[in-house]
This record gives C-alpha cells, sequence and structure tokens, in this order.
C-alpha cells in the first residue's frame, strides 16, 4: 500500500523549548545567510538602477553620493569636462562598472536592511521566552531607523569635513579626485557610522537573552564609554576630529539609552519573577551572607535542657579517673 506523500513531513521540527545542537545551529544559519544574501541581491538590482536614474522624483544615487564634491565653490575643484560639470576622474577601463556596482550593492544592503535584520533576530529569538518574542518587530524598526541615521549622519559628517579639507589651500592647488577613491571612501564612512549605530541594539539584545545583564554593564559603563571614542578614533578613515567627536558621541548616548533599558528590563524581571527563582543569585559587587553559626559540639542538650553553649560547665569525670584498669585491659588498650 503506497502512503501518500505529505508535504507538511518536510517542516523542520522546533524544540518548543528552543534548543538546538550545534548541526541544527550551523544549519539555521546558513539558511538566515541564504535569505539575506537573496534580499541583497534583489535590492542592489534596484541600486543599480537607481545609480543614474531616480525614481518617484528622487534624486539619483550618484547625485546624492557626488553631492559633498559638487557642492565646493568651483575654485576648489578641477574642470575636467568642457562644459565645467562636476564629475569625477575615471582612469581605468573598468572603473565606472566597478563603481556603479559598488554602489548598488551599497544601496541594497541599505534597502534590505529589515530583511537581514529580521534574519538576525530571527536566529536569537529560539532562546527568548514567549513575551520577550513579540519583540521582532520593534527590533526590526529600530534596526533599521538606526542603520539609516547612522548612514546619513556619517554622510553629513563627509560634506563639513570636504567643506574644510578641500577649500583650506584652495589658493595654490586645486581637488582632483578619482571615482574608486573618492565613492569608496564615502560609501566607507556611511558604512561605519550605519554599521556602528547597531551596537547598541545587540547590547539590548543581549541583555534580552540574558548574557548581559545591567549588573555587569553598569560595571563596565566607564571603560565601554571609553571605548567608544578608542573606537571612533581608530575606525573613522579620514582621521578629522569632527567625524571622530561626532561618531563617539553618538554612540556614547547610544549606550547609555541602552543600559538604562537594560536596568529597566531586569528590574522588571526580578520584579515579576518569584523570589525563589533568582535565590543563589548574588550582585556582583554585594557580599556573600555570613555562614550560620555552627552546631555546638556534644550532646544535644545541657543541664537546662538546650543545647550546650560555652558557659556551660563540664562535668570533670572523677569516677573515670578513679577506676582502677586491670593490667591485661591497659595492655590490650597499649
Amino acid at each position: 500500500m503506497k502512503i501518500p506523500f505529505d508535504p507538511r513531513q518536510r517542516r523542520a521540527v522546533v524544540n518548543p523549548d528552543g534548543t538546538m545542537s550545534i548541526v541544527d545551529h550551523l544549519y539555521e544559519l546558513r539558511a538566515r545567510l541564504m535569505w539575506s544574501l537573496l534580499a541583497i541581491v534583489a535590492t542592489s538590482i534596484v541600486g543599480f538602477y537607481w545609480y543614474s536614474h531616480g525614481p518617484f522624483g528622487l534624486p539619483s544615487t550618484g547625485h546624492l553620493l557626488t553631492g559633498p564634491y559638487c557642492d565646493l565653490p568651483a575654485t576648489s575643484r578641477a574642470e575636467i569636462t568642457r562644459g565645467g560639470e562636476c564629475r569625477l576622474l575615471a582612469t581605468g577601463v573598468f572603473d565606472q562598472f566597478n563603481l556603479r556596482l559598488k554602489v548598488a550593492v551599497a544601496t541594497g544592503i541599505v534597502l534590505a536592511c529589515p530583511v537581514w535584520l529580521y534574519q538576525i533576530w530571527a536566529f536569537i529569538v529560539p532562546a527568548l521566552h514567549r513575551k520577550e518574542k513579540r519583540y521582532t518587530i520593534t527590533f526590526v524598526a529600530l534596526g533599521g531607523t538606526l542603520f539609516v541615521s547612522g548612514a546619513v549622519l556619517g554622510y553629513l559628517m563627509i560634506t563639513s569635513a570636504f567643506s574644510f579639507f578641500l577649500t583650506v589651500g584652495n589658493e595654490t592647488q586645486v581637488t582632483a579626485l578619482q571615482g574608486p577613491q573618492y565613492f569608496g571612501f564615502v560609501l566607507t564612512v556611511m558604512a561605519i557610522f550605519g554599521v556602528s549605530f547597531e551596537l547598541p541594539l545587540f547590547i539590548v539584545a543581549l541583555n534580552l537573552v540574558g548574557v548581559l545583564p545591567y549588573t555587569k554593564l553598569k560595571k563596565w559603563r566607564r571603560g565601554m564609554l571609553l571605548s567608544m571614542f578608542i573606537f571612533s578614533a581608530v575606525i573613522t578613515p579620514s582621521g578629522d576630529p569632527f567625524t571622530m567627536l561626532a561618531l563617539g558621541g553618538a554612540l556614547a548616548v547610544l549606550l547609555e539609552i541602552s543600559i538604562q533599558f537594560a536596568r529597566f528590563h531586569d528590574r522588571m524581571k526580578y520584579k515579576n519573577c518569584p523570589s525563589d527563582a533568582w535565590e543563589g543569585e548574588l550582585d556582583d559587587e554585594a557580599a556573600s551572607p555570613a555562614p550560620a553559626s555552627p552546631q555546638p559540639i556534644g550532646a544535644s542538650a545541657g543541664p537546662t535542657g538546650s543545647a550546650l553553649t560555652a558557659s556551660d560547665p563540664i562535668e570533670r569525670p572523677e569516677k573515670l579517673m578513679n577506676t582502677s584498669i586491670p593490667r591485661s585491659g591497659l595492655d590490650d588498650i597499649l
């Protein structure tokens, strides 16, 4: 007898408690990466068209990215076209195609950020409780907003940096930038700002999982704030103080917001859970409780019927001392 095929049998069985083996975690990670890459490829095709054609009345991405350079005074940049139009210099055969492809992929990553942020959250969800799984839409919305906000802030920092560094010596020289170097610099700064703005969100996610409680974040606050500015000084490719301070200050504010969220979340978690569920868990800075007093050695009851204490007298065994022991018994003892 042939049993009909049921397509529901191919569905993966997820444990109700969210536990998975290492192999299952690897398969899950591979699936999440594949969905993210497919979304980026689809949005990169849109970005490839958007490079030179602005849809829905929007400016093209090529025009947006060249804005910080083209907004400079005409005396600060070289004119390489006959009509004096703002253009970047391409010295290689494949420079224009590679440049358009790079901008298309960067645009695709920005447009697909809700998808790959959801895949990251879905990979973390099995370790969360049912109430915490409701934060999916909030996580994806905040993640996309923070990524785009970081990229926009990086774009504004590039504009202010160019207006200073490319005009400080225009009396004796003009700037002629090559397309790959210029676009590579702009995209790198925007990507650094966008990814850096996701750091506080991942701190919140780790707090929801239970890896980073508020007590640890409170202890590490000063070191983490200092590391934000050190990270900004190292990661920014321009090296100017304006970009470093802007990135460091924004990360410090977002870090403090994530720490306060962890404080509120842990307080509500301890408040809603019974006290015996947290028995034995102490704060890292709290002292351990004093051990209980040991029971007195000896009889369980003293002369008054209570336990023996140091002040209770102990009778001297006079009878035993005065009792004579036979020689044979003494030899057995010795």
